[in-house]
């Protein structure tokens, strides 16, 4: 989408004509999501923008803008209304005493609105981020009350350090570690305020200073953490984060990453644990649940194993420093709505406008090459459904007075619609392969560029002729990891401070298996359909093990049984690891209480005991496009850049490809999409795309 945006800008003029050939009845690939019953929103997963996302946000700000201007503002609002801040994050870690204990942070909001002009001092640097780094741990130990009573009393937020040479800098660093460095809050908070100056200062001329500061810092911070901390100690998680980020700067000077032209990609074959084990931090910071967190936020889990963690250290890196230190306004933000609704049907609505063609219900079979191999000759379609009439299918739905897309086909637009429904037809299934006829594109009579925008997972499903023959492509299939997930959805009668859940709605990880993360979604309520609105809504997600085989082609039973796997992993973990946050969920003899899931209002009879979940919502994430792309170490190598003209008439996008930021997210999707709209028209200009600094 960002691609087809992108060429049809006004700048080019009408230049480009775009046709949008989609699987199914609807837009987003892993994004996408659904109208059910009740016009309840049923997504993929938990779906979360952070504040980095600039490239994607300016996007979506340009649309909603557009959609103003021709008048169809009111169908979506402003950006500001489709986003709302949120600054407030928890994470769970096991206590020695048993079950969890929460870790809650309020990250400190901070200027404009992610999409926003850069301002000139905003260099993308490792120094950049590290200072940054410091600022936010000193803001961290400044705002962490215990108690009601802040930890710093003798020190404002204001830089104490005042202006130094990197020598005076050091030796005021040692003179803290002398005094013993971390008998007070308040003396960390300095020792951060020097370090971030120090920092700022360094050069590689300087570097060996810098170094020495740090293992004055370090040596004493490790030993406090394993002899003087327990683990169930509330502040703990500061020490920890101030751990890791002393390690991460040890290796950035240690091997001279601070200063390599190839930035984190020259650690990118390591594994992120081992990486930061390598640099000295500690082994209970190696456990802490910011870690823990940082894997479960990625899926980093090689074939959704929770006992094979693996992510690279470059991309880690890269992306908890663009997380912590590159958002801007709010640290996340949450869509007010499903993300089909706030994102792709914005989308689709203005890409209408502009005169983009959209074919549904084509699913691409191969792609062709010439027998010269240097171009794509001929696109080949499975037609899954023919529209009545011969014209296009109207996809959206109104709930609401909002656009949206449903869960289901309308069946009343397609030829044959009622046989379809009766036959049972799964048009967004990999394993459904009926048809109702197939199509095949001709270069220059039907097109003259391609934008291959499908998952990693389905390339060598629809791609198989340049696969099959090209060694760099068979390489980026095997080596860049896809991983299924597991997510459901429960609408609660009771919110969850009733069901004793403390605090704000936070967004919770490194919670208990198998469901990770989870977040408190009662702000999409009001935009769903019901008579008699639920309290709120939770939605949870996590990697799904993959099966010892794949399934065969064709199995039309791997994803119902695979379904029904997710809805008991559900219905467990509602009758166990939630007992430690949802405690008054329980009754007096210790059983959830079924009673306080909210039941759709068909009319029926309502289920009562464990069958009343089957009132919600549950999926597993099996089709190869629908399975989410983690970043193994090494496998950098093998991703090709949309950039690439190995094939003169074909372009790749998607957050699997060289982007210049390697995680399975939508701001690595959207620079991925920028990257294929320059291979073809060459605009955007590269310098133009927000934080893409490769060659």
């Amino acid at each position: 989408m960002a691609a087809a945006w992108e060429l049809t800008a006004p700048h080019h003029r009408g230049r480009y004509h775009v046709t949008v050939y989609q699987e199914g009845w609807r837009l987003g690939g892993k994004g996408a999501s659904g109208r059910g019953e009740n016009g309840r929103i049923e997504e993929h997963g938990l779906h979360i923008w952070l504040g980095f996302y600039d490239n994607a946000f300016r996007m979506m700000r340009a649309c909603h803008a557009e959609l103003d201007a021709k008048g169809l503002g009111h169908l979506y609002g402003d950006f500001r209304d489709a986003w709302t801040q949120e600054n407030d994050i928890a994470l769970c870690s096991a206590s020695e005493k048993g079950g969890f204990q929460r870790w809650q942070v309020h990250m400190p909001p901070r200027a404009g609105y992610p999409g926003d002009p850069l301002a000139p001092d905003a260099v993308f640097s490792l120094q950049y981020y590290m200072a940054g780094a410091f600022d936010l741990l000193r803001a961290l130990v400044l705002d962490t009350t215990v108690d009601g009573q802040g930890l710093v009393t003798r020190f404002d937020k204001a830089d104490a350090t005042g202006p130094a040479s990197p020598a005076e800098l050091a030796a005021r660093i040692s003179e803290l570690a002398r005094m013993g460095l971390f008998a007070s809050a308040a003396a960390l908070s300095e020792v951060l305020a020097v370090l971030a100056a120090l920092v700022r200062s360094v050069s590689s001329a300087t570097a060996g200073i810098l170094m020495t500061a740090v293992d004055a810092v370090a040596v004493p911070l490790r030993q406090w953490i394993e002899d003087r901390f327990l683990a169930d100690d509330r502040l703990r998680f500061l020490w920890e984060i101030a751990d890791l980020t002393l390690a991460t700067l040890t290796g950035f000077l240690r091997y001279g990453i601070m200063f390599d032209p190839r930035g984190l990609d020259a650690i990118d074959d390591c594994e992120c644990r081992e990486w930061m084990r390598m640099n000295g931090a500690s082994l209970r910071s190696l456990q802490s649940p910011f870690l823990r967190g940082l894997y479960d936020l990625s899926m980093g889990y090689e074939d959704g194993d929770p006992e094979k963690p693996r992510l690279s250290a470059g991309q880690g890196l890269r992306g908890t420093l663009r997380t912590f230190f590159g958002y801007r306004g709010a640290f996340m933000w949450r869509m007010r709505a499903g993300m089909g609704d706030v994102v792709f049907a914005p989308l689709y609505t203005a890409l209408k406008e502009r005169g983009v063609d959209f074919r549904f219900f084509h699913r691409l079979t191969d792609i062709e090459l010439d027998e010269a191999g240097s171009h794509a000759a001929r696109l080949k379609f499975d037609v899954q459904a023919h529209i009545k009439g011969g014209g296009e299918y109207q996809p959206l739905v109104d709930v609401q007075g909002r656009p949206c897309w449903p869960s289901a086909p309308d069946y009343a637009q397609l030829k044959r619609g009622k046989e379809l429904l009766a036959e049972g037809r799964k048009f967004e299934s990999h394993w459904d392969r009926r048809r109702e006829g197939e199509t095949v594109l001709e270069v220059q009579r039907d097109f003259d560029m391609v934008v291959l925008g499908v998952g990693i997972g389905a390339v060598p499903h629809c791609a198989n002729g340049i696969v099959a023959r090209d060694p760099r492509w068979q390489a980026m299939c095997r080596d860049v990891k896809t991983v299924a997930s597991q997510a459901f959805q429960v609408w609660l009668d009771e919110d969850l401070e009733a069901l004793g859940w403390p605090g704000p709605a936070y967004i919770t990880g490194a919670f208990a298996k198998p469901f990770d993360t989870w977040c408190d979604m009662a702000h999409v309520v009001p935009e769903e359909a019901w008579k008699r609105p639920p309290k709120t809504s939770v939605y949870f997600c996590a990697v799904l093990p993959d099966p010892p085989e794949p399934p065969a082609e064709g199995d039309m039973t791997y994803q119902p049984a695979r379904d029904a796997e997710v809805r008991a992993n559900a219905e467990s973990f509602l009758e166990g690891p939630v007992r430690a946050i949802w405690p008054g969920a329980y009754d007096a003899a210790g059983q959830f209480r079924w009673e306080v899931l909210k039941a759709d209002e068909s009319g029926g009879p309502e289920p009562e005991g464990p069958a009343r979940f089957g009132t919600q919502y549950w999926r597993a994430n099996l089709n190869p496009s629908d399975r989410y792309v983690i970043h193994t170490p090494g496998s950098w190598r093998s991703r090709i850049s949309p950039l690439d003209r190995t094939y003169d008439n074909l372009t790749i996008a998607g957050d699997w490809t060289d982007s210049g930021f390697h995680s399975g997210c939508v701001e690595g999707a959207v620079m991925s999409g920028l990257l294929a709209a320059h291979a073809i028209s060459g605009a955007p200009d590269l310098k133009d795309i927000i934080a893409y600094d490769h060659p």
